[in-house]
């Protein structure tokens, strides 16, 4: 039946049913990738973990056990270690669930950080093109051209040197490590853009009068959201492990807070008497890392539009 409406009503416009078809063809093509979703469960099981750890009947990740002081660490399950100890008779799980804190906040805040940055470089440079678009490439380059580890080695080591190494904090090692890998997504976001700002409603909005500030976050980045999504997604990745890497030579978060990369570090001595010490945190970033790429997997495939 027809719905009367009053004198001088507006009305309502009716939801779009290709977008509510398009947001199910997007979970529909999701769920056909069954890693990907072994993969969400995974991290959303280590986060919920990690998040809720003081919920758990836990040792504190710092307590020394003194009867395992002698250096000697407790296998797993003695002494009510279930994991066992490190190398200073720590309860190992309890460091491995704070260290899931550390090493998954550092990753959440330092892609933020580099989506942001490279977001608003890559939209600037393909939205004006010409000039500015050359320059920002230009400075992107620079970045892309140096190798990321041994320039995060070296910034790592100035912070150290100019205060003391106990300043290389949660703070630092996400500043320095987003702030040094935002090229990649900067080039993702201009690829976009350059093909966007051509487009009819791009064309429409400018003659409609939009700034150029709201064609840009209004209009063309919501339509290359996709992409920065599963770049982040796998960026997320890259980052646990590049911090790993740093904690483990000693230039990442400090002792006693726990990281899995430093876990790894102090483990190196003891691998002969005690393998348990390194294999369940590398064990950690081993299945959070494949979890993550498997999810972006997913994302990829279901968010291409040429897999619709």
């Amino acid at each position: 039946m027809a719905t009367t409406l009053a004198p001088g009503a507006i009305p309502l416009a009716p939801v779009d049913d290709d977008v509510r078809i398009e947001r199910f063809g997007v979970w529909k093509r999701f769920r056909k990738h069954k890693l990907a979703l072994v993969g969400v469960v995974v991290l959303v099981a280590i986060t919920l973990v990690a998040v809720f750890a003081r919920a758990f009947p836990l040792w504190d990740p710092n307590y020394i056990d003194q009867a395992n002081w002698s250096g000697n660490p407790l296998a797993p399950g003695v002494a009510g270690h279930f994991l066992g100890t490190d190398e200073a008779g720590r309860d190992l799980l309890s460091r491995l669930i704070y260290g899931a804190q550390i090493s998954l906040t550092v990753a959440f805040f330092a892609v933020l950080m580099e989506i942001v940055i490279g977001t608003i470089v890559g939209a600037i440079a393909g939205y004006y093109g010409g000039w500015i678009d050359y320059t920002l490439m230009r400075i992107t380059d620079v970045f892309l051209a140096i190798p990321l580890l041994p320039l995060l080695l070296v910034l790592t080591a100035i912070v150290a040197a100019s205060s003391n190494k106990a300043a290389l904090g949660f703070g630092v090692i996400v500043v320095i490590i987003g702030g040094l890998s935002w090229p990649a997504v900067a080039r993702l976001v201009r690829a976009s853009f350059l093909s966007l700002r051509e487009k009819e409603f791009c064309e429409a909005a400018r003659a409609l009068g939009n700034r150029d500030g709201r064609i840009i976050f209004r209009h063309l980045l919501p339509n290359a959201i996709a992409p920065i999504i599963v770049q982040g997604t796998l960026e997320v990745a890259s980052v646990i492990i590049t911090e790993s890497t740093l904690s483990f030579l000693g230039f990442g978060i400090q002792p006693p807070t726990a990281s899995w990369g430093n876990m790894l570090a102090n483990a190196e001595s003891n691998m002969s008497i005690a393998p348990w010490v390194a294999i369940f945190p590398g064990l950690c970033i081993l299945v959070t890392v494949l979890s993550i790429n498997y999810l972006g997997d997913g994302l990829r495939d279901a968010l291409d539009p040429k897999m619709k």
